[in-house]
């Protein structure tokens, strides 16, 4: 693992930040190192407001959406609520769908089949609509580059409105309107929303039409926060309101769907880390095992009991993902070494047998042994998809960007993208891609590596701080849990390797006299060997609190071990 420590922050600033909040140094350094330099910018920061929100009609086409939408209810239209297979889009779909339904009734909800539809809007769902003489489509999570399959539609008198948040391409659809803050010609204040967060923007101006305020829209956060979390978007911003006004929805009345998902967590209180670790992949796995309809199904399911059958049936679908994508790990693993590809800059494999709804998965499982950009194919219908994910820094779409020659389509953001290509075009694309990021990445990236905020001492660790910190949550990107660094560190001697393979590594440290505290590393018991005879180690670490029999307590959370 690469240790580094961000530089240290402007000490002027620092001090002043620290005298107009009255805290000390470090909470004001972790808190500039975030952009925050300002006593307003604190407060937005430590008190996130509904009143934070931005005017939903400063997106681009936002006023056309409304027009349309309020005319199609007007003249009794059919509306289509469409979105993608994953958390982001069924979330979406049922934000939107649910919303409609509670005034107006002939809402239809549509999910592509991932195998047999793929990824975003198809002609199976245009001809769906056309089928069934829906005349409007809102497409969520997809669409920005459905240049082709919006103009299909416009030939049968369809409308469109788009709903999207990845990048669009050089030219846009002919939609009656496109929702999307990335688009170069829209001046949204904030462009890191996730699909279901610009639905949510949606039903926001649709709401104003209501004489409704902000208050009337909360029972829909709890959906709005599931797909911030699990799309890995920055919690910054509008973001950070939604997801902090979204967890309270779901720890205090969540939708009952979600309440059949959690209901045998025993935290009392989850964050949005148990959201992307135990909500997200159970949504996730309908779409990814049996179909996106199901995840719909749940979150749009006003009866407890229907939802906890639904719940029930999902859970199945999770603990078959689950199965499959350990399976394939492994294979993929074996593939790596048996094509003798273990020192390569990139992974790319590929089986037909692969279940093309874990590839995903399976992709960030290979980064764990492999640190590179990584992508995963398999046969779909005549061609082969691909799930591909990247290394930190490494803009992975960018990559692809210069291979597009070889791909039939692609499409995503810098970390995570899916594709199509020939199959004949595989060796050929794979040759390409290993080339360009071999000649683009440097090479320190492919090294993972811990940011560490701040070196600090044992005798900074009290309650103050760790109160302090628990304000900075909701924690994501580009607001990590802080990561500290304490060296000359020695084990008591009490320390030894947990789980069934010896993976885990259980400590009790001290520095110097100070107060000692017991430590847990995940995946790091190999290095039992180092803390042993009272060595002087340099941890890396989280400060999480506790709770055992009752009583808290403080642990360090582990990230990295090293000799002193």
């Amino acid at each position: 693992m690469r240790w580094t420590l961000k530089p240290k922050p402007d000490s002027h600033k620092v001090k002043d930040l620290a005298d107009q909040l009255k805290v000390d140094a470090l909470i004001a350094t972790l808190l500039v190192q975030r952009g925050i330099e300002t006593f307003e910018q604190a407060r937005q920061f430590f008190r996130p407001s509904l009143n934070d929100l931005h005017n939903p009609y400063l997106m681009k086409d936002m006023d056309k959406a409304v027009s349309r939408i309020e005319n199609a209810i007007l003249n009794g239209e059919n509306i289509l609520v469409f979105g993608d297979y994953d958390v982001d889009g069924t979330t979406a779909v049922s934000l939107v769908s649910s919303y409609l339904k509670s005034y107006y009734p002939n809402v239809a909800t549509y999910i592509p089949d991932r195998y047999d539809e793929g990824y975003g809007i198809s002609y199976k769902g245009i001809d769906f609509a056309d089928d069934n003489g829906i005349s409007l489509i809102i497409a969520l999570d997809c669409g920005i580059k459905s240049i082709e399959h919006i103009a299909y539609a416009n030939e049968r008198n369809i409308d469109f409105i788009i709903c999207d948040h990845h990048r669009p391409g050089n030219e846009l659809p002919k939609a009656v309107a496109i929702l999307d803050p990335k688009r170069e010609d829209c001046s949204y204040p904030y462009d890191e929303l996730c699909g279901c967060g610009i639905g949510f923007k949606l039903i926001q101006a649709l709401a104003e039409n209501r004489n409704q305020t902000i208050d009337d829209l909360l029972i829909y956060l709890d959906l709005v926060a599931t797909a911030i979390a699990a799309d890995i978007v920055p919690i910054t911003g509008e973001n950070r309101v939604l997801a902090k006004f979204g967890l309270e929805v779901i720890n205090k009345n969540p939708r009952p769907g979600i309440k059949a998902l959690v209901q045998n967590v025993k935290k009392k209180i989850l964050t949005i880390t148990d959201v992307v670790f135990i909500i997200a992949p159970r949504i996730n796995a309908a779409g990814r095992i049996k179909h996106g309809n199901d995840a719909v199904a749940l979150l749009t399911e006003y009866d407890l009991d229907q939802a906890e059958q639904f719940a029930s049936e999902i859970e199945q679908h999770n603990s078959d993902r689950k199965d499959l994508d350990k399976q394939i790990t492994t294979e993929a693993l074996d593939q790596i070494e048996i094509n003798q590809e273990t020192e390569k800059f990139t992974t790319v494999v590929y089986d037909k047998n692969w279940h093309k709804g874990v590839i995903g998965i399976v992709a960030s499982r290979l980064i764990e042994t492999y640190y590179r950009p990584t992508i995963v194919f398999t046969k779909s219908g005549d061609k082969l998809a691909a799930s591909a994910r990247s290394v930190k820094d490494f803009d992975i779409y960018n990559a692809l960007e210069a291979v597009a020659e070889h791909l039939e389509q692609f499409g995503g953001h810098m970390y995570a993208a899916g594709m199509t290509l020939k199959e004949e075009n595989y060796q050929n694309f794979k040759d390409a891609f290993e080339k360009v990021v071999s000649e683009t990445i440097p090479t320190d990236l492919l090294t993972p590596e811990i940011l560490i905020d701040a070196e600090i001492n044992f005798t900074d660790i009290n309650d103050k701080l760790v109160r302090l910190l628990n304000q900075f949550e909701p924690f994501g990107p580009q607001n990590m849990t802080p990561v500290f660094m304490t060296k000359n560190i020695v084990d008591t001697g009490y320390g030894k390797t947990l789980g069934q393979e010896d993976e885990h590594l259980k400590l009790f440290v001290k520095q110097n006299n100070s107060e000692g505290f017991g430590a847990i590393g995940f995946g790091l018991g190999s290095k039992l060997q180092i803390t042993k005879n009272h060595q002087p180690i340099a941890i890396c670490y989280c400060i999480d609190e506790n709770e055992f029999n009752g009583t808290v307590s403080l642990q360090l959370r582990l990230k990295d071990i090293k000799p002193s």
